[in-house]
């Protein structure tokens, strides 16, 4: 795809992104129990449509910004598999040369700007590169995601003001899956979301995140808005990750959430829902395609090298300031 096209909107492939996202999230939940990924992911299982219904609405020029749950957004945006599983097992082939690991993936060359395990950090960074391109009279946006429990941090907050303001080009999604960790967004948010947004002057709309169709639409209708030069819009999407906060959780026993409502929202499984509106026989070739995109990332990231302990000093300054060593 060439810089300036228009990612493409055809169910087969909005599935294709689905599935390589739920089946990557799969294979390194199992990579992780097998001690290759050291410590824990976040994954986005039953996230997908979310992120692909928001990034199939972009062009490479655009930019997005993520979280800590963001394996998905960087995969619909177009990162490389090989070299996010790399970076996932801590290898120099890695997207960031092992710096990065699960949750601070980086890739400029797709406008991905940058993910973060800080909770609604990336929103000041996404209406900056929005500012730049404004400044620069080009016509490009940025995405800022965040879960519901980002919605209560000030520099979301902040940055809806400042958006409104400046009239940035700027989207920011809110991928409401219902519970910060632990907390539900009932016992930690007074009012709803989208009203944090229209208090700023910002619009603001409420999308089944479970419908990968319904999100598009609606990230389609921001993106138009932001291009235009109408400035910011608020897409408050309504989703569910079907296992726990990340990959420890499954041993921890926690009860905060019934089998009940896990059950219920499985039924409504997006990415099972857009593979059986396909044909059967081209369903099953992506599927095999995609495991086979799959062996081969795994294989090229067990394959390359770990980082040089030396090297843990490099890439912390933007000019190479020498480190001081040992006792004053």
């Amino acid at each position: 795809m060439n810089r300036g096209e228009k990612a493409p909107a055809d169910p087969l492939e909005l599935y294709r992104s689905m599935r390589l996202i739920r089946r990557f999230e799969e294979r390194v939940v199992d990579l992780v129990n097998a001690n290759e990924i050291a410590g824990v992911t976040h994954e986005s299982v039953g996230q997908e449509a979310v992120a692909v219904g928001v990034c199939s609405a972009l062009r490479p020029d655009d930019v997005i910004t993520s979280t800590h749950r963001g394996h998905g957004h960087l995969l619909a945006k177009g990162a490389d598999p090989a070299r996010m599983m790399a970076e996932l097992l801590g290898r120099v082939t890695g997207t960031n040369r092992a710096c990065g690991g699960s949750m601070h993936i980086a890739d400029f060359e797709i406008g991905v700007y940058g993910a973060n395990g800080m909770v609604g950090a990336g929103a000041p960074w996404a209406a900056g590169a929005a500012w730049a391109a404004k400044e620069q009279g080009r016509d490009s946006v940025a995405v800022s995601f965040f879960g519901d429990g980002g919605v209560n941090q000030g520099v979301v907050l902040e940055t809806l003001n400042l958006a409104s303001l400046w009239r940035l080009p700027v989207i920011f999604v809110c991928e409401n899956n219902g519970y910060a960790v632990t907390l539900s967004a009932a016992d930690s948010t007074a009012g709803d979301l989208v009203g944090r947004a229209t208090a700023c002057g910002i619009p603001a709309q409420v999308v089944d995140g479970m419908d990968v169709a319904a999100v598009l639409r609606g990230a389609t209708e921001c993106v138009d808005r932001a291009r235009r030069g109408e400035g910011p819009s608020f897409l408050e999407c309504r989703t569910y990750r079907f296992f726990g906060h990340h990959t420890a959780e499954r041993t921890m026993g926690l009860t905060y959430r019934t089998e009940e409502e896990i059950e219920s929202w499985r039924a409504r499984d997006a990415v099972a829902g857009a593979g059986a509106a396909l044909d059967p026989a081209a369903r099953a070739r992506v599927d095999e395609e995609i495991e086979t995109v799959l062996d081969e990332a795994v294989a090229f990231a067990r394959a390359g090298d770990r980082p040089d302990p030396e090297a843990a000093y490099a890439f912390v300054y933007a000019s190479p300031i020498p480190v001081r060593r040992g006792s004053r």
